[in-house]
């Protein structure tokens, strides 16, 4: 996979989960968090199988393998399970600044984990980038920052991107040489069973007869689009270019984020979260810079 490509699926990976942020606000009161995301995973557990059937074939991972897709599971589940059960407290541009603290936390990790030199380029555009979330979250009032109003919602949802930016730091370190597709299909079943367990009697508690066509559209949605493509991409490119890098381009969700509530008819935010946005928008731009900046200067010392 050329460079190039990978930073195209990139944005398109962060462009499918930016998604979920405006559906699953609209759908996050019809059943649990649990339930949701049982069906979510499920689904794209079943859908991707016949792909592995076909092209790798399905074989026992091993006690090894069992470990570290266990543990990218498991990160992986409080994240989904914080993120929607946090959207039934909070807003989806709330939620899709929030995630921009995910590069953060994956550098900070990936610096100790995987010993990753990150420039200062990228540390600026990490800080830049926080600064843009807290600008949107508090609608660039500074005294909600200082009196930190935080939600619940967004309390619960920036947990859940401490345990992705754990999740996006080890996939390199975990990933001993099988195809991704492969740990992407044990990921995903065991993020499904463990949605399962934590449901539990709460897939007898939903009112199913209730659930309207909307809902299930979208749930399809989720399985195909921002789960098992994006789960493909994101460890793809992940291991072509490194997962700092990979994640640095969250900080356009809230920008898709912004676009797809107007779309859907909710309208713009207050004029104090453009600034935000802006600034989110340019954290991009400055880790790209810093990526070319710093690529031309290995080049340049190995000449």
């Amino acid at each position: 996979m050329s460079i190039a490509t990978s930073h195209g699926l990139a944005i398109l990976a962060m462009f499918f989960i930016s998604t979920i942020f405006s559906l699953g606000d609209e759908i996050a009161d019809t059943m649990p968090a649990s339930v949701l995301m049982a069906l979510r995973f499920g689904a794209a557990a079943i859908l991707f199988t016949p792909y592995i059937l076909w092209r790798h074939g399905i074989r026992w991972p091993g006690f090894s393998g069992l470990w570290r897709y266990g543990l990218l599971s498991l990160l992986s589940t409080i994240f989904f399970w914080s993120m929607f059960e946090g959207l039934k407290y909070t807003d989806s541009l709330n939620s899709g600044a929030i995630s921009t603290t995910i590069p953060g936390f994956t550098a900070l990790y990936t610096a100790i984990l995987m010993r990753e030199r990150l420039g200062r380029y990228r540390w600026v555009a990490i800080l830049v980038g926080l600064v843009g979330a807290l600008c949107v979250v508090f609608r660039g009032d500074p005294e909600r920052l200082l009196a930190l109003e935080l939600s619940k919602g967004d309390a619960m949802f920036f947990g859940g991107c401490i345990s992705m930016g754990l999740y996006a730091a080890l996939i390199p370190k975990l990933h001993r040489g099988e195809p991704v597709p492969v740990m992407s299909f044990w990921i995903m079943v065991m993020v499904a069973a463990m949605f399962v367990i934590v449901a539990n009697e709460e897939f007898v508690r939903v009112a199913w007869g209730t659930i309207d066509a909307g809902v299930w559209g979208a749930l399809a949605w989720f399985a195909i689009g921002p789960t098992m493509l994006t789960f493909f991409m994101i460890q793809s490119t992940s291991l072509a270019i490194g997962s700092t890098r990979v994640q640095s381009y969250s900080y356009l969700i809230p920008a898709f984020v912004l676009v797809f509530d107007w779309a859907s008819g909710r309208g713009l935010p207050t004029a104090m979260t453009v600034p935000g946005i802006v600034i989110v928008l340019l954290a991009t731009l400055v880790i790209q810079r810093g990526v070319v900046v710093e690529s031309s200067q290995t080049v340049a010392a190995k000449s």
